[in-house]
């Protein structure tokens, strides 16, 4: 009887599932490469251009996009674009910029946040679906500059 026993409960214990193989995790999808927005810088005094994968001027809360470098006479600055999916992304980014920079304060002409970044100003705004800035310049500068800028971006 016990071997009867045995037997079936080999029998039972066979017929169950078999245990699932443990699943591949799913790879992240990765954001899609930033497009050169170069062609949205002013060229005048433009020292380079370059292409941000992710991080753009080191915020982990900012995708990658195009940072532009300049120089007039001593005086070094730098204007960053990107471009999100909706203007509505754009909007809800800005807000992690203000509380980014210190004694940030709103520029309501502009609708943008002046700032300090590890110490150097920074000027920040949205423009549609645009999130751009201009750091290295005081803040009457950068509105100039910025203005210039905004008219770039479709």
């Amino acid at each position: 009887m016990r071997l009867v026993l045995a037997a079936l409960a080999v029998l039972l214990s066979s017929c169950g599932s078999q245990p699932k193989p443990a699943a591949e995790p799913t790879k992240q999808a990765e954001a899609p490469k930033p497009s050169d927005e170069s062609q949205r810088f002013a060229t005048a005094n433009l020292v380079e251009t370059k292409v941000v994968d992710k991080e753009l001027m080191g915020k982990p809360f900012m995708p990658g996009g195009t940072l532009a470098r300049y120089k007039k006479g001593k005086k070094e600055y730098e204007m960053f674009v990107t471009k999100l999916p909706t203007a509505t992304d754009a909007a809800i980014l800005l807000p992690d910029w203000r509380k980014a920079l210190t004694d940030s304060k709103l520029v309501p002409s502009f609708g943008g946040y002046f700032g300090q970044d590890a110490g150097r100003p920074v000027f920040v705004f949205s423009k549609g679906a645009w999130i751009a800035g201009i750091a290295g310049l005081a803040e009457k500068e950068a509105d100039l500059e910025a203005r210039t800028l905004a008219a770039h971006l479709d």
